[in-house]
């Protein structure tokens, strides 16, 4: 189940003030955005391979159903079982009772989004199992009672003492002495705690990043090898996935993972990519002694043909997170929803709906830097424009809100008297504006400088320059 937005302004104001966030969000703009430039000016065909992409997700969308089919028939052929679950309840109810039948009582889990959105972890625990995230930085959400802040580095809200910390009061029968200044060293320990916990599972947990109907595999991108123990030790492997990841070809998914890892991580290719098929073969091994596989409706199955179909093409990435400087100076939880940044402000609505997560289509300038780094070209700006559309018309503006749209109407229809009251009004903004040249304080703006400085005004307007003969 999606977590709440909660209230987005009292969240913004908080992490806003959190120092140590703070902190930890320069990391965001430092290393994911110029590392997916470099990558990115290294493939000279990396345009065109979003535009590949683009269109492989298009065609995909419009005969989903028939690859699905093809997809299910072909894990069937190899061993496996699929299964269909049309809500975040049917998916928790099927997986566990695939745990129940193989006596389970540990599970592990390899990062996955979609066991997110349907609140797993919480479900499992309260049938009595031992759950355990496997990914480095879920597993230090996880024993802090966190959720993730961001979809491909769900702890990059955190810094290194506040790890050292919480390994300190969680793994208690460790020597209490020992060094845990260096990021190595935390490395290790959560390496040698979970060992223990691979070995020990009984069913693994897995998202997938494609599922490829002309194989029937499932495909797993990460950077750790967790994903890999994961599927691999326990005796019983469940992929849980939604409809959309599924690609027709071979060749189509190794289109996508080719910008995948360059827009997600600036990497040319993630450190493990791994596909999956079937429970192991007599042959084998080692793998799973049985492999199911959960296929996600909640929702995903009305949107084709719609205004927000573009939204089935995304790939999880990242990219407009990283890129949005909205999610640049408030993080992830303050969007209060499992999918944080521009994806998320498009999607959590419509898997809520548009009432109880109208604030996040606001939480963005409509600059356009999502839509521009996005690896398959989603036009996010435009559909945050539609809900916003939706919202309007469900919630007409405050009276004093009308009264300004009026006035401003009533000015820009009579140029002379607009420029006779702008031109004064230019020049106190600058004088308040001071050195800084930013305003924290405005009179009847303070729904704006309460969360935000603005910016003073420089010079002169543009139709005073335009008089004077400047030009751009």
């Amino acid at each position: 189940m999606l977590a709440g937005t909660g209230n987005f302004t009292e969240n913004t104001r908080k992490a806003l003030e959190d120092a140590a966030l703070q902190k930890a969000l320069g990391n965001v703009k430092r290393g994911f955005i110029a590392k997916r430039a470099k990558a990115r000016a290294a493939l000279p065909e990396f345009e065109t391979l979003r535009d590949e992409a683009k269109e492989i997700k298009i065609h995909t969308l419009a005969h989903m159903d028939l690859y699905l089919a093809r997809y299910e028939a072909q894990v069937k052929r190899a061993g496996g079982q699929v299964h269909w679950a049309r809500d975040s309840g049917q998916a928790r109810r099927i997986i566990a009772g695939i745990c129940k039948a193989a006596g389970a009582k540990s599970v592990t889990k390899g990062k996955s989004m979609i066991t997110e959105e349907i609140g797993l972890n919480r479900y499992l625990q309260a049938q009595g199992y031992e759950v355990v995230e496997t990914d480095l930085g879920e597993y230090l959400i996880q024993i802090r009672g966190e959720t993730p802040s961001h979809i491909i580095a769900p702890a990059v809200h955190l810094n290194k003492e506040q790890v050292e910390t919480d390994f300190r009061s969680h793994h208690k029968n460790l020597p209490p002495e020992r060094p845990l200044s260096k990021v190595s060293d935390l490395v290790n320990e959560a390496r040698q705690v979970l060992r223990e916990k691979f070995v020990n599972a009984d069913v693994g947990i897995t998202g997938a990043n494609f599922l490829i109907a002309e194989t029937g595999q499932s495909v797993i991108v990460t950077n750790e090898g967790n994903g890999d123990l994961t599927q691999t030790l326990p005796r019983v492997h469940i992929v849980a996935a939604s409809l959309e990841k599924v690609v027709p070809t071979l060749e189509d998914a190794s289109t996508l993972i080719r910008i995948l890892a360059r827009s997600a991580t600036g990497q040319d290719i993630s450190t493990y990519t791994t596909f999956t098929s079937g429970p192991k073969r007599e042959q084998d091994l080692d793998g799973p002694e049985e492999f199911h596989v959960v296929l996600l409706d909640n929702g995903r199955s009305g949107l084709p043909g719609g205004e927000f179909e573009d939204m089935l093409r995304c790939i999880r990435c990242g990219a407009c997170l990283n890129h949005c400087p909205v999610y640049q100076s408030v993080g992830g939880h303050a969007y209060g929803s499992v999918y944080p940044g521009p994806m998320g402000s498009v999607l959590t609505p419509l898997l809520q709906g548009v009432s109880e997560a109208r604030h996040l289509p606001h939480a963005c300038t409509l600059c356009g830097r999502c839509e521009a780094v996005c690896p398959v070209r989603i036009p996010l700006p435009a559909m945050l424009r539609r809900w916003r559309m939706r919202d309007f018309a469900k919630k007409p503006p405050l009276a004093k809100a009308k009264l300004g749209l009026k006035l401003w109407v009533f000015l820009a229809r009579h140029p002379a008297l607009y420029r006779l009251i702008t031109t004064p009004v230019i020049k106190i903004l600058a004088l308040t504006g001071g050195r800084k040249g930013r305003i924290c304080a405005l009179p009847f703006g303070g729904a704006w400088t309460d969360q935000r400085d603005l910016p003073a005004p420089q010079g002169t307007s543009f139709m005073a320059r335009w008089r004077k003969g400047e030009r751009p």
